[in-house]
């Protein structure tokens, strides 16, 4: 969708400095773009590559002092600005179903909004809600009694079991699971495994994110929460009985144990693990590969297994890369008392 540089520049709030009338037909990265693309940069380090770039129009920092020969958009925050821009000039870059496929099975107690679409053999069960302009891609399952909010996206082969309430403009990417039952057994004494009954729900708040094969599990009572805001990436565990807080990031390959609770605004690197019953508070961060094994307060930094705060974690990698000549110094000392000894 073409669009003229002044209807860019207003649409996202910012200063034109060049010719408003040009004709903006792509969007492209610096290096890549061609004479009719538009690109960012999100420093000043990065400004030799306005010269170089073919685009014929830059999206650079607010701040930014020096004139150009090509045509500048100054704003607060590129990247978020050219977020915008992707959106307003290629709306439809990704071919959502737009109506209600009729090979679609709806029980007829659903409860289904206005301007729905439904891919083909998507399942709604019998007591589910979908509410106002929510797409849900074909092979997806919504069981009984579940409720998914406005302006929803469910990618191809999601699984929404029963009974589990999802917020507005939540996404969920392809393979994800959730409200499959919490890993729970009791153990007898001949050695064999009973299952123990999972009643609860999952609560996915508003404006989450949830990557690729994402599973989070119903609470053996009450309820499982990802809190509003959160962004979840691919490949990751969330057991029953969690509480993750608002805004919370997690990394691909994360697991969090049952009964956690997690502050807001929490981040984790890839692969962290988080053992049961842990409590870490709001705007705690962990490295990739942390193990907690235990609960920390706020505005802690980890690092390590099991995790330290990131200071004491530097000191131990230290440590361990002065080892190799610990053990030569040991040796030559043991070769010296040897010697004195005959």
């Amino acid at each position: 969708m073409a669009k003229r540089l002044k209807e860019i520049a207003t649409f996202i709030k910012g200063e034109l400095i060049g010719d408003g009338e040009v004709i903006i037909n792509g969007i492209n990265g610096i290096n890549e773009a061609k004479e009719d693309e538009i690109s960012f940069i999100v420093s000043s380090k990065y400004e030799n590559l306005i010269e170089l770039t073919k685009a014929a129009c830059v999206i650079v920092p607010k701040d930014f002092k020096r004139a150009h020969s090509k045509s500048l958009i100054k704003v607060e925050n590129p990247s978020i600005a050219f977020s915008k821009i992707i959106e307003l000039l290629l709306p439809d870059r990704i071919p959502h179903p737009k109506s209600i496929d009729e090979t679609a099975v709806i029980s007829k107690s659903a409860k289904i909004g206005t301007k729905v679409a439904l891919g083909p053999y998507v399942v709604i069960e019998d007591g589910a809600s979908i509410s106002d302009n929510t797409v849900i891609y074909p092979y997806c399952y919504i069981g009984k009694n579940s409720k998914i909010g406005k302006d929803c996206i469910l990618y191809p082969n999601v699984t929404v079991r029963e009974e589990i309430l999802i917020g507005d403009r939540v996404i969920i990417h392809s393979g994800t699971v959730i409200g499959s039952d919490g890993f729970g057994y009791d153990t007898q004494r001949d050695g064999t495994h009973v299952k123990i009954p999972q009643l609860g729900i999952v609560v996915i708040e508003d404006d989450v994110e949830l990557g690729a094969c994402v599973t989070i599990d119903r609470a053996r009572f009450a309820k499982t929460v990802i809190g509003k805001g959160s962004k979840i990436d691919n490949l990751v565990q969330i057991a029953h009985n969690v509480t993750l807080g608002p805004n919370g990031l997690i990394a691909a390959q994360s697991g969090i144990s049952g009964s956690c609770e997690i502050g807001r605004n929490v981040v984790f690197g890839g692969q962290v693990g988080v053992s049961d019953h842990i409590k870490l508070g709001d705007f705690v961060t962990a490295g990739g590969k942390t193990g907690i094994l235990k609960s920390f307060p706020a505005n802690t930094v980890l690092f390590w297994y099991p995790a330290k705060r990131v200071e004491k974690a530097r000191d131990v990698i230290a440590s361990i890369g002065l080892l190799p000549k610990l053990f030569e110094r040991v040796r030559a000392l043991e070769v010296k008392i040897k010697k004195l000894e005959k």
